[in-house]
C-alpha cells in the first residue's frame, strides 16, 4: 500500500508537469487539463451572452484557475508520497505529538509549505531520500511560479496585438476607403501590413491559445467582429486593375485562410470554408458578422 500511494503521487506530479510543459513551453494540443479548464470557464460565461458583464472575466479567471489546479495537483502528488512515511520518517518541532500529526491533511500541509518554499520546519522529512525529495519539490514550486509569471506576461501582449489589428480594421472601415483609392500601388503596402498582422495573430493563437478565451468588450477592438472588413478588402482588391494590389490581395487571402485553419482546428472544430469559420468565431464571441458583400463602397473594376 505504501508504494501504491507513492506511485499514484508520482503519476499525478508527472501529469501536472506535462500539462505545464505543453501549455507554456511547448504549446500543442496535448495541454489537455489547461485547455479543459479554459474552455469550461469560457462556455460557462458565454452561455449568458456577450452583454453579460462577467463574460469579460472568463480569460483572467480561467488562467487563475489553471494555476490553482496546477499548484494543488502538484501539492497533492507530493502529499501522497509523504503520507505513507509519516510520522516515522519525519521530525517534529517541540510541542507537536507525531502520532497526532500524521494524517493526509498534515502530509498536504507539509507539501504546500515545501512547494511554496516557506520552509517553516515544524514538520520536516528526516530520512535520507525524503530529505532529498523536499528540495526538489521546492525547486518545482519556484519553477511553477516563474513559468506562471512568464505565461501571463506573454498572453497580454498577444491580446494587445489582436486588439490593435481589430482597431486598425475598424479604422479602415470607418474611413470608407473608395474603390478608386484602393486601386493604387500604395494600397498594396496597406494589404501587406494587414497580412503581416494577421500572421502574427495566427502565431499568437498557436503560442498562447488561452488568449482566445479573452472577451473584447469594445466592438472596435474585437477581432471576431472586425475580421469581415479584412475579408471584404481582400475580395475587392482581388478584382483590382493594379497587379501589385492583386498580388497583395492574394497574400492577404492566404493569411486569412491560415487564421481560419488555426481557429477551426484548435477552438471551433466546425469545418468548412474560411468565411464559415469566421462566422462561427464571431458567434462564439457574441459578435455580428456583416455577411458577404457588405462594408465596401463599390467594386473595383476588373481587367
Amino acid at each position: 500500500m505504501r508504494w501504491l500511494s507513492v506511485l499514484a503521487g508520482a503519476a499525478l506530479i508527472l501529469f501536472i508537469l506535462r500539462d505545464v510543459f505543453h501549455t507554456i513551453w511547448h504549446p500543442t494540443r496535448h495541454g489537455g487539463l489547461s485547455r479543459l479548464v479554459m474552455r469550461s470557464m469560457w462556455r460557462l460565461s458565454a452561455h449568458h451572452g456577450a452583454r453579460w458583464r462577467p463574460v469579460g472575466l472568463a480569460g483572467p479567471v480561467g488562467m487563475m484557475t489553471v494555476v490553482i489546479v496546477w499548484a494543488f495537483g502538484v501539492s497533492v502528488g507530493w502529499a501522497l508520497i509523504y503520507w505513507p512515511y509519516m510520522p516515522g520518517d519525519f521530525s517534529y518541532a517541540t510541542g507537536l505529538v507525531p502520532s497526532e500529526h500524521a494524517s493526509p491533511v498534515d502530509a498536504l500541509y507539509v507539501s504546500l509549505v515545501t512547494l511554496a518554499t516557506l520552509g517553516l520546519g515544524d514538520i520536516a522529512p528526516a530520512s535520507g531520500w525524503l530529505r532529498m525529495l523536499a528540495p526538489v519539490e521546492a525547486l518545482v514550486g519556484f519553477a511553477l511560479l516563474s513559468a506562471t509569471v512568464a505565461w501571463i506576461l506573454g498572453v497580454y501582449p498577444a491580446l494587445a496585438r489582436r486588439r490593435a489589428l481589430a482597431l486598425h480594421l475598424s479604422h479602415l472601415h470607418r474611413s470608407r476607403v473608395t474603390a478608386a483609392a484602393l486601386d493604387s500601388a500604395g494600397s498594396a503596402a496597406l494589404l501587406d501590413g494587414l497580412a503581416s498582422a494577421l500572421s502574427t495573430v495566427t502565431v499568437d493563437f498557436l503560442q498562447y491559445a488561452e488568449s482566445y478565451y479573452f472577451h473584447d468588450g469594445d466592438e472596435s477592438i474585437a477581432l471576431a467582429g472586425q475580421l469581415f472588413h479584412a475579408v471584404d478588402l481582400a475580395d475587392r482588391a482581388e478584382r483590382a486593375r493594379h497587379p501589385d494590389l492583386r498580388l497583395s490581395a492574394t497574400v492577404l487571402r492566404t493569411a486569412l485562410d491560415d487564421l481560419a485553419v488555426v481557429l477551426d482546428e484548435r477552438f471551433l472544430r466546425g469545418g468548412g470554408p474560411p468565411e464559415k469559420v469566421f462566422r462561427a468565431y464571431a458567434a462564439d464571441h457574441g459578435r455580428p458578422w456583416n455577411g458577404a458583400g457588405g462594408g465596401g463602397d463599390g467594386d473595383i473594376p476588373s481587367t
